[in-house]
C-alpha cells in the first residue's frame, strides 16, 4: 500500500473555492490512478486528475510547507482527515491546526474493486453501437462534436475494453467530416 500525505481540491464548477482536503491517498501501481475519499481519480499522481467515474477534476498535490495548499485566489476551510493531523504538524511545524482554517473530518475508505469491475468491463457492440447516431444524419458542428467525445473516450478508456471501438468510430467520423467539408467547400 503506497499511501501518501496530499493536498486534494476538487476543481470542476468551483474554480478555486471548491471543497479541498489533506488526507492520505493512495496510489495504483502504476502511479496514474490515485485513490481518496471512495474515488479513483485517473492523471499522474498529482496535478489535475479526473473523476472515473464523473469525469470531475481533481487537483492533487504535495503538502506546502508555508500553508498555502488553496490558490493565492482560493478560499475556504480545507478539510483534514483526522488520522493525517499528526504527521502534517510535523510537517508544518505547528503545535496545533487553526480551526479558522482547517475542519477535521474523517475519510471514507476507496474499494478499488469496484473500480477494477469498471474498467474491465466489456463493451457489448449491440448495445453499444446504439450510442452513436447515424453518420449520414449528423452535420459538420455534430460531427466535430463527436469527434472531440469520441478522443476523449479513446484517452480514457482501458486499452483492452473499447479504446479499438472509440478508435473506429472517430475514425468513421472523421471520414464523414472530411467528405461534408469537400462537399461545402466544392458548393
Amino acid at each position: 500500500m503506497n499511501l501518501q500525505l496530499k493536498y486534494i481540491e476538487i476543481k470542476t464548477g468551483h474554480a478555486h473555492n471548491g471543497p479541498a482536503w489533506i488526507g492520505y491517498i493512495e496510489l495504483s501501481k502504476s502511479g496514474k490512478t490515485v485513490y481518496f475519499n471512495g474515488k479513483a481519480l485517473n492523471g499522474n499522481g498529482h496535478g489535475a486528475c479526473s473523476d472515473k467515474q464523473t469525469g470531475e477534476i481533481y487537483w492533487v498535490s504535495g503538502i506546502k510547507k508555508n500553508g498555502q495548499d488553496r490558490h493565492q485566489y482560493g478560499n475556504g476551510k480545507i478539510q483534514i482527515e483526522r488520522n493525517a493531523i499528526k504527521e502534517y504538524l510535523t510537517i508544518m511545524g505547528l503545535d496545533k491546526l487553526d480551526p479558522r482554517k482547517y475542519v477535521e473530518v474523517e475519510i471514507q475508505k476507496t474499494d478499488k474493486s469496484k473500480f477494477t469491475e469498471i474498467e474491465n468491463a466489456k463493451l457489448d457492440p449491440e448495445t453499444d453501437l446504439d450510442l452513436f447516431e447515424d453518420l449520414d444524419n449528423l452535420t459538420i458542428t455534430e460531427l466535430e462534436n463527436m469527434i472531440d467525445d469520441l478522443k476523449t473516450k479513446e484517452y480514457w478508456t482501458n486499452p483492452i475494453n473499447g479504446l479499438k471501438f472509440h478508435t473506429i468510430k472517430r475514425q468513421e467520423a472523421e471520414k464523414r467530416l472530411k467528405k461534408l467539408k469537400e462537399t461545402e467547400h466544392a458548393k
